[in-house]
């Protein structure tokens, strides 16, 4: 009888601090708790296409398809045919594509016959003199749904790099996408229509569903967390996250270049006892990255983090799990561009089988990954590798968003060098320096060719200027329109 009161006066504590916490991650995500839906994790392209492909198959109302990139190749070409198909059987089909992701990926023509198959295609954001800031920001999104009933969300893309070439011996990229069923899959149509919607007003809305209530799928409960430029919902959701795990905070990450903030969050959770893992790849389609993503290694490794390097072809996953109950999967990585400039689309599931299924999957991937640790004369190197029993807790062209997230991360680095030294390490020095020789060229310039930069400044004013008295004057003329 004393038991089981100790266990009701324990329940009792526990139920405020729990609800306290499913404030703070819905005001933080921007994003409520959708209970009743089933989730089912699908590893790289190989469980990925055909489930998209079978989901497309049974469409018979609707077809949403948002991509960062869609390949002219065998795969391309295999998903638009049936996409055309299914238009020609009279199913209504919009397709997203990104411009920066596509370019060079399909052409002109590619797109054209897509539209005269009956496929509605809107491309986003290409680039316009007018406003060049805005021609930075991306649908990094990776969505499907059909009929309103099935969503896929995944940081895969179209094409056959993720299923690689095995008569040539290239191996498939490495990546996590799952499929849900149940409530959830009509915030995923509702994200899908605001973005379609948002590309050309005076085209057909996106058909989203009707429904306001879908029957329960299953018993996990999750969140759909479709992030926009300058929000930054996930962002404070991964530091909330990170400050609140308890025992394990496992990252898998294509193009990690994470903010100051960011890496001292990491570094105290390893502090305080936290089991933190980074999955990263060794190989990448963005070598600079790469490159700049290694030089924070050092402050990560001395703080305790464990970082593994995949072993594989390129490591495209963004997916995160901790202490046994929370996980993340979808298209965000863990840079700038990804958290504040780009639309992101990720699903958080709170569920401990889920979390059990992406721990699994995590391990497996260790066993394929080489440990990096830090060697009697503090350099960063590979360790040998280890079996799968020894990877428990012991001590302390791709789709990123490529040139802008390099850039963030040397504006970051400097200007946290300008204003506040001590949020930088010795980690940060080759940046500095490279930032600096960058800065002394510039000087040279101005002072050997004053003329040719006073040339380049004064076109860049005066481009600057005319954007700005055009922009003004379309949020003037659109004020006065809206008063009429």
């Amino acid at each position: 009888m004393a038991d089981a009161t100790s266990i009701q006066v324990a329940r009792e504590a526990v139920a405020p601090l729990r609800l306290l916490a499913e404030q703070a991650f819905a005001r933080t995500a921007g994003a409520p708790l959708i209970p009743g839906n089933d989730i089912r994790l699908l590893r790289d392209a190989a469980e990925n296409y055909p489930a998209w492909l079978d989901a497309i198959r049974s469409a018979r109302k609707t077809i949403h398809f948002e991509t960062y990139i869609l390949h002219a190749d065998k795969v391309g070409y295999e998903f638009a045919e049936l996409l055309e198909a299914k238009a020609r059987e009279g199913v209504s089909v919009q397709l997203i594509y990104d411009w920066f992701g596509a370019r060079g990926a399909a052409s002109f023509l590619f797109w054209r016959r897509l539209r005269k198959a009956g496929v509605e295609v809107r491309c986003f954001n290409p680039p316009r003199l007018d406003d060049p800031i805005e021609s930075l920001r991306r649908d990094h999104r990776k969505c499907i749904v059909v009929d309103g009933r099935i969503g896929f969300v995944s940081g895969l893309c179209v094409g056959q790099s993720w299923l690689g070439d095995p008569p040539r011996s290239i191996p498939p990229w490495r990546d996590t996408g799952v499929k849900i069923e149940g409530p959830a899959v009509l915030d995923l149509d509702r994200a899908f229509g605001r973005m379609w919607n948002s590309l050309a007003s005076n085209l057909a809305e996106a058909e989203t569903s009707s429904e306001s209530h879908v029957a329960p799928a299953g018993d996990v409960s999750l969140r759909i967390v479709a992030s926009e430029p300058s929000m930054a919902g996930l962002y404070r959701l991964d530091l909330l996250v990170t400050a609140l795990a308890r025992r394990s905070m496992w990252l898998t990450d294509a193009y990690f270049l994470g903010t100051p903030s960011y890496v001292q969050s990491l570094r105290a959770a390893a502090f305080d006892g936290v089991d933190v893992r980074l999955l990263l790849p060794r190989t990448s389609d963005v070598p600079m990255v790469r490159a700049l993503s290694r030089v924070g290694y050092r402050t990560l490794l001395e703080s305790g983090v464990r970082i593994f390097e995949w072993n594989g072809s390129m490591l495209h996953a963004k997916t995160a799990v901790a202490d046994g109950r929370w996980s993340r999967v979808g298209s965000t990585n863990l840079n700038m561009a990804s958290w504040t400039s780009n639309y992101e689309l990720d699903v958080v599931v709170e569920d401990e089988s889920f979390a059990e299924a992406m721990r699994e999957m995590y391990l497996d991937d260790l066993e394929h990954s080489t440990e990096i640790i830090l060697n009697e004369s503090t350099k960063v190197r590979p360790r040998e590798r280890r079996k799968r029993e020894d990877l428990s807790p012991g001590s302390a062209r791709g789709s990123a968003g490529r040139a802008a997230t390099g850039v963030v991360a040397l504006g970051n680095t400097l200007g946290a060098a300008v204003t506040t030294p001590r949020l930088l390490g010795p980690a940060e020095a080759p940046i500095m320096i490279m930032m600096a020789m960058v800065s002394l060229l510039v000087v040279g310039l101005a002072i050997f060719l004053p003329l040719i930069v006073s040339i380049l400044v004064a076109i860049v004013c005066g481009w600057v200027s005319a954007i700005l008295f055009i922009k003004a004057f379309r949020l003037r003329f659109s004020g006065r329109k809206e008063a009429r």
